[in-house]
């Protein structure tokens, strides 16, 4: 594959850059440092990102490649694969911030409106437009659903074939929703880290060279779409940066890309300084970050997921302890939440806001609660609740739960039996 600086030359960023030990590299399809084994991440020109304005912004396409003078890729829009994710509602969640005793304002940024209903469409718009500059004919990925189900869409729009590789035991409706595209899913009899690792290992070998795994070979500029969504927060909110977010935790990455994004805007002058708090959200069935955090540990200890969050049942978090860094340096938490909590959690967002959330999105409101009651986040202080996927993906979570609330025979004398008239 291409490794050359020429394919980025109207991009900011310069260099890949180790997380572990700031070993530096060119921008290529490399994820590990060749030092110390640590992830990489995009470094960038500081005066390059300083010369970016709100106006130019502003006047952006509606859609994350307003952004694209702090991303990595995009900002010539005929290089781009995309399906154009971003500018997702922020919810004014009154209802919710009621029955939570919230004094000061809480929103809810609803993902779920983008093109494949997540936010990963947001990573694979940026990934695969690396993945394209790089050079790579096909597109794959290692999936707890809805990144493949984005990755095969963005592969059908652009005639590029794709093979995902997701966990057999996968919500019905994901596996559906990616294989309905036409490209190639296999499923692994085993867990996400299982796949993942699988991935990995298919990245070395020869039938593999030319294909770009958004979560492995190009991860450092899939990782970077992530900010996009704390770029949005900001500039929604009149270009200021919440007291408080409340995120939900798979490989920990979303998390630490939306703090970086906030600390890039305050950095290049685009929002004023201010402090904010990060909140970590996780499964009780897979929570080994919040674990760590509790335990008051660095080292993040692996774990075999169980339960119905099965977007975040990701066992061995490649950036968790990058996460633990974020929560702790900001000042906020971490909680988790049980199956019982979760389905509680989605249909109280979804009966306070009028937003159907996948169990993600469960998660995320259950630890919101928890947080307020153990008064570890402050409801006087204006928050953002991060909601990552649509419910419809995880009809199962609360079928048991909710159907009907009367059944009667199409006649008045039975609507005025069931108490429908007094």
């Amino acid at each position: 594959m291409t490794s050359t600086l020429s394919v980025f030359t109207d991009s900011p960023a310069r260099n890949l850059v180790c997380r572990g030990c700031g070993a530096t590299f060119p921008l290529a399809a490399q994820h590990a440092c060749y030092e110390c084994f640590g992830p990489l991440e995009v470094g960038y020109d500081p005066a390059a990102l300083a010369r970016v304005t709100r106006e130019q912004i502003e006047a952006g396409p509606q859609n994350i490649w307003r952004y694209a003078p702090l991303l990595p890729v995009g900002v010539d829009p005929d290089t781009r694969v995309s399906l154009d994710p971003g500018l997702t509602p922020l919810v004014k969640a009154d209802g919710l911030g009621k029955e939570l005793g919230f004094t000061a304002q809480l929103w809810v940024k609803d993902d779920s409106a983008n093109p494949t209903h997540s936010f990963k469409d947001r990573v694979v718009s940026v990934a695969l437009t690396a993945a394209k500059a790089l050079g790579f004919t096909r597109y794959s990925c290692a999936s707890t659903g809805n990144l493949a189900n984005s990755v095969a869409a963005h592969a059908a729009r652009a005639g590029v074939p794709s093979t995902v590789f997701i966990p057999a035991d996968l919500e019905p409706g994901k596996i559906i929703m990616t294989a309905v595209y036409g490209g190639e899913v296999v499923a692994i009899e085993g867990s996400y880290d299982e796949v993942n690792r699988l991935c990995s290992e298919l990245t070395e070998t020869d039938e593999f060279e030319d294909t770009a795994f958004v979560n492995v070979n190009v991860r450092p500029f899939y990782a970077e779409g992530s900010k996009t969504l704390g770029y949005e927060v900001a500039e929604q909110l009149g270009w200021r940066i919440p007291a408080q977010v409340v995120i939900p935790m798979a490989s920990g990455e979303l998390l630490t890309k939306v703090d970086k994004a906030f600390a890039e805007l305050v950095e290049i002058g685009l929002v004023p300084a201010t402090e904010w708090k990060v909140f970590g959200a996780q499964s009780a069935g897979c929570n080994p970050i919040a674990k760590a955090l509790h335990d008051g540990v660095d080292e993040i200890t692996p774990v075999k997921p169980t339960g119905i969050a099965k977007s975040l049942n990701i066992g061995d978090p490649a950036a968790g302890v990058y996460a633990l860094e974020s929560v702790r340096r900001t000042g906020g938490w971490m909680e988790y939440a049980d199956d019982d909590e979760i389905r509680a959690g989605i249909q109280l967002l979804a009966r306070t806001t009028g937003v159907y959330a996948e169990t993600a999105g469960g998660v995320t409101t259950a630890v919101l609660k928890k947080l307020v009651e153990s008064g570890k986040l402050d409801p006087s202080a204006e928050t953002v609740v991060f909601n990552t996927g649509d419910g419809l993906k995880t009809l199962d979570a609360v079928a048991g739960n909710v159907g009907p609330t009367h059944r009667v025979k199409p006649s008045l004398k039975s609507a005025r039996e069931a108490g429908l008239l007094g």
